[in-house]
């Protein structure tokens, strides 16, 4: 680890002037499978491994990273990060076990589309469980977005985005997934089972996606002000970083750039 990719990360985050950020994503190894518990228990020592020596710290077989699966002793790499210390870890998870290693170890706690009130309530509760780790989050929200100058563009392009999809088809596709069974994943098949005929389960919020594939299921659909108005009470109940994307990719992005970008506060981006 401390020899290929590590410093491959220090080197990225130099790329882009220190933008990096590190989404970790809890799974299985090739070969291996591990119950619930186990997983998390090996991502959390290695979240701390990496954290180790992004910071700049040698690994000590015998200290701190003496666990049941992370047991190294390594120098911290030679390239470093652009301020010295690790870059941010986003991290999402709904089970117990990955809401206690977002809350020990994450730095940004990444959630999936969700009605604001559930969203607020789960910024609520991952507030707390950080808390009794002596700790504080910051969260961040994993949408698809679809806008257009009207709201009835928008949900026509909505429609005609899942216009031939067959259900069956959809459903194959959603059971192939490795994460097919998660917490988060059944969570977004609820908001799906809750929706209206439309798709929609409140203003906005469109669970279509969810139809062809797992994962975050759900998408802010609008017209520009409807949805400012989404992402803006998204910010009111604890979000501050938004993870955006639409299909097709590029289409999308330009149209969120012309329409919404101008409207928010966020970082340069050059």
């Amino acid at each position: 680890m401390g020899e290929t990719w590590v410093p491959q990360l220090a080197t990225i985050d130099r790329m882009s002037r220190g933008r990096l950020a590190i989404n970790i994503i809890s799974s299985d190894m090739p070969g291996e499978t591990l119950e619930s518990a186990a997983r998390y228990r090996r991502t959390r020592e290695w979240m701390r491994a990496l954290r180790t020596l992004l910071d700049g710290r040698p690994l000590d077989a015998d200290g701190d990273t003496d666990g049941e699966f992370v047991n190294l002793a390594i120098e911290p790499p030679q390239v470093r990060t652009v301020d010295g210390s690790c870059p941010l870890f986003y991290f999402g998870g709904f089970s117990d076990d990955a809401k206690d290693v977002a809350a020990a170890e994450a730095d940004v706690f990444l959630t999936w589309p969700d009605t604001v009130a559930a969203v607020a309530a789960t910024v609520d509760e991952m507030r707390e469980r950080a808390g009794s780790f002596g700790r504080s989050l910051r969260f961040g929200l994993r949408a698809h977005v679809i806008v257009r100058d009207s709201e009835a563009d928008a949900r026509h392009a909505a429609d005609r985005l899942v216009s031939r999809l067959d259900d069956g088809v959809g459903a194959r596709i959603r059971s192939r997934s490795l994460d097919a069974g998660s917490a988060g994943v059944q969570r977004q098949a609820a908001l799906r089972d809750a929706s209206g005929d439309d798709g929609f389960v409140e203003e906005a919020l469109w669970t279509g996606i969810g139809r062809a594939r797992s994962g975050a299921g759900a998408a802010i659909v609008g017209d520009p002000a409807q949805v400012l108005t989404k992402i803006h009470a998204y910010q009111r109940a604890g979000i501050n970083a938004f993870v955006l994307s639409g299909y097709p990719h590029l289409t999308e992005c330009d149209l969120f750039a012309h329409h919404v970008l101008p409207h928010l506060d966020h970082a340069p981006l050059t």
